[in-house]
């Protein structure tokens, strides 16, 4: 009996600490944050009416929830001359003058690593209007040969 009541105190006490629902600040050169980000712009861009495609020019927040693999990011991506389906977006130059157009979103996304399955929580956009930018990059955060090929993720959406 008191070794029942003992555990049951120190799962009240602990309980909090390690069922904690807070993001942390990470790096936003993780490998698996750099996944993610990737899925929600391939995401962002599957769902997204618009014919042409967007492409990523800013990372803002990067956030892992303590003791999962739940990242909350905050984008800023740019619409571009290609199509949604041409090859090498992000080498593909933005529009310009009355064509263009900037969103900036927040992501949740869970991932599973080990099965490189993405799943996208929550995602809200908001179209910006005159804001300057950090001049874009055909990578933002990936260094040169390391992006990772859409072609290879799974994506699950039965969560």
């Amino acid at each position: 009996m008191f070794l029942k009541l003992s555990l049951l105190l120190g799962l009240l006490a602990l309980g909090p600490h390690v069922c904690s629902w807070k993001f942390e600040d990470i790096s936003k050169s993780t490998p698996n944050f750099r996944l993610c980000v990737e899925f929600a712009v391939f995401h962002f861009n599957e769902h997204e009416p618009d014919e042409y495609a967007y492409k990523l020019l800013w990372v803002g927040r990067s956030q892992r929830k303590k003791y999962r693999w739940i990242y909350l990011m905050d984008l800023e991506l740019g619409r571009t001359i290609c199509k949604k389906h041409d090859e090498d977006i992000d080498n593909c130059p933005l529009q310009e003058g009355l064509e263009q157009k900037k969103v900036s979103c927040t992501f949740i996304v869970d991932s599973w690593p080990w099965f490189t399955q993405f799943t996208l929580l929550n995602s809200t956009c908001q179209q910006k209007w005159g804001e300057e930018f950090p001049a874009p990059t055909a990578a933002p955060f990936l260094l040169r040969n390391e992006a990772p090929s859409l072609a290879s993720m799974t994506v699950n959406t039965d969560h």
